[in-house]
């Protein structure tokens, strides 16, 4: 079943971090250019290099247009962000696409270094297998360097596995079968998806 996102703000999500501080899992719009690249530019030289496999100081234009511009070649960014003195704040960032002849889910996050230790990446990721549930994912798996000591912790405390990654000795994936039902990992894309799938289903039977 495919999303539909002609109102991207319905798929926010609002989390709760371990220090009672809210924090909101929203898709990337055109107006978070800005802000997007200025996080980019933020994050350490290490945190840079381990979420793009590679040197670099900020994310080129064509690579920024991708990820405000969310569903084209199948494939949506997210952002997490909190209100700071007032200002909404993005502390961290995922993108992700899936694929439904696998019915795989793959993604890749980076967290604010100022931010890392207050359970951010724990939520995102959580909020991430909601996501992949949404698409009717079976699986969900990232890639990264076997030297970002930060990623694989965060990954092996959610309960993936860890395999070579295809074609690259440098990079260990990461995965997870999801065998949760989506329900016991609530969000708003998920409630979408199964309120369309209820419509589609009371609309077939009416027939």
């Amino acid at each position: 079943m495919m999303l539909r996102f002609n109102d991207l703000r319905q798929h926010s999500d609002i989390l709760q971090l371990r220090s009672g501080k809210p924090l909101t899992v929203r898709f990337v719009e055109p107006d978070d250019a800005d802000a997007l690249q200025g996080y980019f530019r933020a994050l350490s030289v290490r945190s840079r290099y381990n979420r793009f496999l590679g040197a670099m100081s900020e994310l080129p234009q064509t690579e920024l247009d991708h990820f405000i511009h969310v569903g084209e070649g199948d494939r949506f960014s997210v952002i997490a962000a909190m209100m700071i003195d007032g200002v909404e704040t993005i502390v961290g960032e995922a993108r992700y696409a899936f694929d439904p002849d696998t019915a795989s889910f793959e993604f890749g996050l980076s967290i604010d270094d100022r931010w890392q230790g207050q359970g951010i990446g724990s939520a995102l990721l959580l909020n991430l297998q909601c996501r992949a549930a949404a698409f009717g994912a079976k699986r969900l798996f990232g890639d990264t360097l076997r030297s970002n000591e930060v990623m694989i912790g965060l990954a092996r405390k959610s309960g993936f596995v860890f395999t070579n990654s295809p074609g690259d000795w440098k990079l260990v994936r990461f995965e997870k079968h999801i065998e949760l039902a989506p329900q016991e990992i609530p969000c708003a894309s998920w409630r979408l998806a199964a309120t369309a799938s209820a419509e589609f289903a009371a609309a077939s039977f009416a027939s």
